[in-house]
């Protein structure tokens, strides 16, 4: 790969994963996803007046992490 350049920028926070529930560092690659060192869930940061991290949920996510996260199945 001569002349060739691959600019990557990462940008790393201190968070806590709401997976683990882990005060950790939170590495992103684009400005929107973040991934816990911890537990490698895969996050999204929200900015509603504070920053949070929120479970990052796509088509091939299993339903089983889902309820997990959730709680379905719990009584409160």
């Amino acid at each position: 790969m001569t002349g060739k350049y691959i600019k990557l920028h990462a940008e790393i926070v201190n968070g806590k994963c709401p997976t683990c529930h882990e005060l950790t560092i939170l590495v992103g690659l684009t400005p929107e996803l973040f991934r816990c060192i911890s537990c490698g869930a895969d996050l999204e940061q929200h900015v509603n007046g504070k920053i949070s991290y929120l479970p990052a949920l796509t088509q091939t996510t299993p339903l089983s992490t889902i309820q997990k996260l959730f709680g379905y199945g719990e009584e409160v």
